[in-house]
């Protein structure tokens, strides 16, 4: 996933979109999530699990961590 692709993300994304944004294969994405060991926070909500954008960027060094995005 390019650079403009990740800023284009919406706040928060589903997480096999995050997974492709980090680059981690779905199987291991999901098993660390239900394990807690993903390398950003994952939200669960229900069954569903999210992750906020702005700890996408972070992670990506795309954005500080006050989510603001880094200009080039």
């Amino acid at each position: 996933m390019s650079e403009a692709e990740v800023l284009a993300l919406p706040v928060s994304v589903p997480l096999e979109l995050a997974n492709r944004a980090l680059g981690i294969g779905r199987t291991r994405g999901y098993q660390w999530a239900k394990e807690g060991t993903y390398p950003i926070e994952v939200l669960r909500y229900g069954q569903a699990y999210r992750v906020r954008r702005v700890d996408i960027l972070e992670y990506l060094g795309i954005a500080s961590a006050d989510g603001r995005e880094k200009v080039a």
